[in-house]
């Protein structure tokens, strides 16, 4: 089948060259293109090798439209930098967790001091580290902190990471910070102060569940 498949490749090949006006001077050249394939499939083609199913090597990941939009209200958007972590959680979506973090990096190379970058950079970090708070993942994290010692975004993400690390205990203390860190009457305190009621009721009933 495979030399049959040939044949009517190189006949329609010749058919289309003569309907679109190819000159008879090319014909020779396209010929040998064709012989010289041909060759190549004879030496090194298999066609009775059983076929197998290919899957995908990256697994989609949910972005949570919430947590972006948080994170939006944050640390801004519509900006140079953050275009840059929007094309992440697209790469992230589809389970391309190393081309996430390749392009923070990248935005990192133009902006060097931003927040929002390092803050994203330990999230996707964490998740191209197989969910688990590395130790890269906690460096950027740091140097978002460093460059903004008053924000809450840093330990706010910086818990999350712990959190989908299954660290509850360790979050804790950074969604505290952040919660300190964030000024009364600013709009997104409201939502952090309910994930922390969350997450200390988690805390509470993992404490009661315990045997004594």
């Amino acid at each position: 089948m495979g030399w049959v498949i040939l044949a009517a490749i190189a006949g329609g090949a010749a058919l289309l060259l003569w309907r679109i006006g190819v000159s008879r001077e090319l014909w020779s050249f396209i010929g040998s293109a064709l012989v010289l394939g041909a060759a190549g499939y004879a030496l090194q083609g298999r066609p009775l090798l059983a076929g197998t199913p290919v899957e995908a090597n990256a697994r989609p990941i949910a972005v949570d439209a919430g947590l972006v939009e948080l994170r939006e209200s944050m640390v801004g958007r519509l900006r140079a930098d953050t275009a840059y972590l929007t094309a992440a959680d697209g790469m992230t979506r589809v389970g391309d967790t190393e081309s996430a973090v390749r392009a923070i990096l990248g935005g990192l190379r133009r902006y060097p001091d931003s927040l929002a970058l390092w803050t994203g950079l330990g999230t996707s970090l964490a998740l191209h580290d197989g969910g688990q708070v590395s130790p890269t993942a906690l460096f950027a994290f740091a140097q978002a902190a460093r460059l903004a010692p008053k924000h809450p975004a840093p330990p706010f993400f910086t818990g999350l990471a712990y959190i989908r690390a299954g660290n509850f205990a360790q979050a804790r203390p950074y969604w505290a910070r952040a919660l300190a860190l964030t000024p009364a009457k600013i709009s997104y305190r409201p939502e952090l102060a309910y994930r922390l009621a969350l997450l200390d009721r988690l805390l509470a009933d993992a404490d009661q569940a315990t045997p004594r």
